[in-house]
């Protein structure tokens, strides 16, 4: 048991050690680290800004500039629309003349939210409702509505094609009309081009990998897709990003080499359906902040093995010194159990955990004067050292053996209820007459052992009441005739034949 002390002080010392070196060897390290990753931060946002402003100038543009395109598909619309009254047969419209007559894409949409005809011959079969279930839900409303619909800058999913959409539900609900207008060949795309902002940022700044602009539904803008080009990892944070509109971020893999991947939900000011909410995927690298903080790492390490050494020493030093004095501060040097002040701290402990229930024992040694009178004071503290190992014995792991001075014992175990506390009760007297009677000298002498309990927090809420009760009933056990246990306010029980 000393041995497990000194050990556990050493660790204890060791650790502590240990702890403020490393702390103060990691100041300048930690501050130049952030320093460091403090411009990282700063380039980040620079990027993140330089995106979102020229995306938000190019909405403004088109929500400002370009309403003679809506009017365009506005006056498509109700052309296809008298079409449809005079012919609400779909599948026998020409949608190869339509997509000329008109200059714009058509899509005729059912009321399961899937593109049945098109002039657009791949989109033919896309279900909404399973790849975009926030877009179904907004076509919902506008069948609902039967209002005409003009979104802004948005993207043709199979091939990233930078579009205008716009919907508007037939009379009898059982459609939607829908057209695409391409914007890419259009002035104020080629004067407001975000792409080309995104290409500028990446050949300046070497950190950055790439920049993707996404739908809420995961496509990118600008390029050919016929699904969403997240991995599962990333999709989550892409979710993430979309769910708490919000900024989400995780460091997974580009081109073979690890990168930080930051997703940034993007809500214009213009509102126009949600092709104006997209998302922002930033990929950048640290091989410039690992380049700073090699040399620091390598200096970081030294200092820490140094540290370690020295602390290692230190400690073996002092546990040396500190292990005995310390260890009789909370144990009887006799029995090596806990003593009375651990005893104190330990009931405090119990009774602050008002939640579970405990027992508290106190025991005491019957006739025990007879083993010194007779026997001797060195068979007596044999007799000492047995019974603090015979208790150990006959508890629960999960209670405590103290010895508070000369024969006084006391036990204090978690319960569920008074009757595992007798059954503990029981045990204790019924071990320790076995191991007395090992021994035919102290046998003879009839030495025995009487237990009083009190139960927390039933019986009080702070230890001087507890042990008062305790003390209590292992009085009453006694004048019952000893060899037996008493819970506090009850009868003494006889555990001699239990």
């Amino acid at each position: 048991m000393k041995s497990k002390f000194r050990i556990r002080l050493f660790l204890i010392m060791i650790t502590f050690a240990v702890v403020i070196s490393f702390t103060i060897a990691t100041v300048n390290y930690i501050r130049e680290r952030g320093q460091a990753i403090e411009s990282n931060k700063i380039q980040v946002d620079e990027i993140e800004t330089s995106v979102s402003d020229s995306i938000a100038m190019i909405d403004k543009a088109y929500n400002y500039f370009d309403e003679d395109t809506r009017v365009q598909m506005y006056e498509n619309t109700e052309y296809l629309m008298d079409l449809y009254h005079k012919n609400p047969n779909v599948e026998n419209w020409d949608y190869e003349d339509l997509k000329q007559a008109l200059g714009m894409d058509i899509y005729i949409i059912d009321n399961e939210n899937t593109i049945i005809q098109s002039s657009f011959i791949d989109d033919i079969g896309l279900n909404f409702s399973e790849c975009c279930s926030e877009f179904a839900s907004l076509l919902d409303e506008r069948r609902e509505s039967g209002e005409f619909h003009a979104d802004g800058m948005d993207l043709q999913q199979k091939t990233g094609e930078i579009k205008k959409f716009s919907y508007m539900a037939t009379p009898d609900k059982q459609y939607i009309i829908e057209l695409g207008f391409s914007l890419e060949e259009g002035t104020i795309f080629k004067e407001f081009n975000f792409f080309n902002v995104i290409d500028d940022l990446v050949q300046r700044y070497p950190s950055l990998d790439a920049v993707n602009l996404l739908n809420t539904d995961g496509f990118l803008y600008g390029e050919v897709t016929e699904e969403t080009h997240l991995p599962s990892d990333r999709y989550d944070a892409f979710e993430e990003a979309v769910r708490t509109q919000d900024v989400a971020e995780l460091k997974s893999d580009w081109n073979g080499k690890s990168a930080q991947y930051r997703y940034v939900y993007y809500n214009s000011d213009l509102t126009q359906g949600i092709s104006t909410n997209r998302v922002l995927e930033l990929v950048y690298n640290d091989y410039e902040l690992q380049s700073v903080l090699m040399d620091n790492t390598k200096a970081f390490i030294l200092q820490l093995i140094i540290i370690l050494i020295v602390s290692v020493i230190v400690a073996l030093i002092i546990s040396k010194w500190l292990a005995w004095p310390m260890y009789l501060a909370f144990h009887d040097s006799l029995t090596e159990l806990k003593n009375r002040a651990s005893f104190d701290d330990d009931i405090q402990l119990a009774i602050a955990d008002n939640r579970k229930p405990f027992a508290l024992f106190m025991i005491d040694l019957d006739n025990f004067k007879l083993v010194n009178d007779y026997l001797g004071h060195d068979r007596g503290d044999y007799v000492l050292k047995q019974v603090g190992k015979t208790i150990k014995k006959a508890i629960p792991e999960k209670g405590s053996t103290y010895r508070l001075g000369g024969d006084e014992f006391a036990v204090i175990v978690p319960i569920k209820d008074e009757v595992e506390a007798e059954k503990i009760a029981q045990n204790i007297i019924k071990e320790f007459k076995k191991q007395i009677y090992k021994h035919n000298e102290i046998g003879n002498l009839n030495v025995t052992a009487s237990v009083g309990i009190s139960i927390g927090p039933r019986h009080g809420l702070d230890a001087e009441t507890l042990s008062k009760k305790a003390d209590i009933a292992l009085y009453h056990s006694k004048e019952k005739g000893k060899n037996c246990y008493a819970v506090f306010g009850e009868f003494c029980v006889d555990a001699s034949n239990k």
